[in-house]
């Protein structure tokens, strides 16, 4: 810089970030691709195909296995059926997931990024597309520098043409889990579907499409939270794809190692041909170390084993490792794994105990509930006799799919004589109610007591439905004021 260089001109012509460059990742075969196929046929398989999956509920109930039922206010898995009071157990199913994202990442890092996250999946079956229109790595690489010819036309045209409809039919998916499956397939394909079904699906695909077909592993690298977040849970025993530096290093050719080692002298087994950054679809070298854009996927391991087979070396010079056997085969000392660990026992025992609450509530929750609510004013009425009567909002719920005959007692104020308005009729003794299915009903009930009646400032109540039929019953609590 000279004393006529103007340092605002400098700051202006350097760019803040540098150029992103088109990663092109190789085709690979081996054991962590296969696992990586696998799993993305079941949870394609799975999220395109649950919807149309029938559970019989019985009559007027949705037969859809898996529905979120908007309109009624329900959602639906298999057996079990979800009321909006009910909401804890999707809280239950968020600590769960949560803890078994920690629970992963404690015992092999990013196996949720390499293997399960949508974005993966979807990208993953976005390269299959390309690779088998345009070719593998090399060939993408020359034809993205050659001139446009009609072929390369026609190529990027059904290229883009598969990925919106794979983007279309991901969005459609998304939006079946919310209506009758077959039915809307239907309405959608003769336009008569809701408006915001289209617009939903637009949504969906535009972001697939771009997503898994043009940010990639930009949204790895910059969009996603959990990279940033699973550094801070990790533990020097957490498994990793590690580059062993013990024995990859130095590197050097083939000939030459063998020469070296032929005179006793040391050789590493890395031969720097590079086929672990060729089939990184993040596009890093992992014998740099351990990096923020890594997703764990495990294919530069499949790539070096290839290799290391190729050249007669032992396998897994790049595998899943920890940082405490880094250290150990430099001392050489064999390596150990602890996969039972305090962080892991947590873990696993805040699942389980979630899990189980949920089981029980599950299994013992009441398929009717009544709710409460005392009149604030008056709070009490004096008859004329010198009982006392206060006024209630009772609101009864039935979860069942069949109508319910329900009684209504009042338990806690000895003598007392109930009454459940509901417009000209007045219900006196022990009450019956029906209520139909999926259904809530509302009331007031008015409880008088005796003019004899001992009672105090406030007496503890409680209000107990009860099914006929089924002797199943609900209660709900309050407290009768005297004066």
């Amino acid at each position: 810089m000279n004393e006529h260089t103007n340092p605002v001109d400098l700051e202006v012509d350097a760019p803040l970030y540098e150029a992103r460059k088109k990663v092109y990742p190789q085709s690979v075969s081996g054991t962590f691709r296969r696992i990586k196929w696998t799993l993305m046929a079941i949870c394609l398989g799975i999220y395109y195909g649950l919807p149309f999956v029938r559970w019989d509920r019985g009559p007027d109930a949705p037969s859809q296995a898996v529905l979120v039922d908007f309109p009624n206010r329900r959602f639906y898995f298999f057996f079990v059926e979800i009321w909006p009071q009910e909401v804890y157990y999707f809280t239950g199913l968020l600590v769960i997931a949560a803890m078994a994202l920690f629970l992963m990442n404690a015992i092999g890092g990013r196996i949720w990024c390499g293997y399960l996250c949508p974005q993966t999946v979807w990208t993953d079956l976005f390269y299959a597309v390309e690779r088998f229109i345009e070719g593998d790595r090399r060939e993408r690489m020359k034809k993205d520098k050659a001139a446009i010819t009609p072929r390369r036309v026609g190529e990027i045209v059904a290229k883009h043409a598969i990925w919106l409809g794979i983007a279309w039919w991901t969005g459609g998916a998304w939006v079946l889990y919310f209506a009758d499956a077959p039915t809307l397939v239907k309405d959608l394909a003769t336009f008569q579907a809701p408006l915001v079904a289209y617009v939903w699906i637009g949504i969906l695909t535009f972001t697939t499409y771009t997503l898994a077909g043009f940010m990639r592993e930009q949204v790895c690298t910059y969009m996603c939270p959990w990279p940033r977040i699973q550094a801070a849970l990790t533990d020097e025993w957490a498994l990793n794809v590690t580059y062993r530096h013990d024995r990859g290093e130095p590197r050097m050719s083939i000939k030459l190692a063998e020469n070296l080692r032929a005179k006793g002298e040391p050789a590493g087994d890395c031969v720097d041909c590079y086929q672990c950054v060729a089939v990184c679809p993040t596009g890093i070298d992992i014998r740099d170390g351990a990096q923020l854009e890594c997703i764990q996927c495990g294919l530069c391991i499949d790539a070096c084993d290839t290799v290391m087979a190729k050249i007669g070396r032992p396998t897994r010079l790049i595998a899943y490792d920890n940082d405490i056997n880094m250290a150990r085969r430099q001392q050489g000392k064999p390596g150990i794994y602890r996969f039972v660990r305090a962080r892991t026992v947590i873990y696993v025992g805040i699942i389980a105990a979630v899990a189980a609450i949920m089981l029980y509530t599950l299994a013992t929750r009441h398929m009717i509930d009544i709710s409460v609510l005392h009149d604030r004013n008056p709070l009490f009425v004096s008859l004329s006799d010198g009982s006392i009567r206060n006024a209630y909002t009772v609101r009864f719920l039935n979860k069942g799919a069949e109508t319910r005959t329900l009684t209504l007692e009042v338990e806690g104020l000895p003598g007392a004589v109930v009454h459940i308005v509901g417009g000209e009729t007045v219900t006196v003794g022990t009450p019956h109610l029906a209520i139909g299915p999926d259904q809530t009903f509302e009331t007031r009930v008015l409880v008088t007591t005796g003019p004899d009646a001992k009672l105090d400032k406030s007496t503890a109540i409680m209000f107990r439905a009860s099914d006929v039929t089924t002797g199943e019953s609900a209660t709900g609590h309050d407290h009768f004021i005297a004066r």
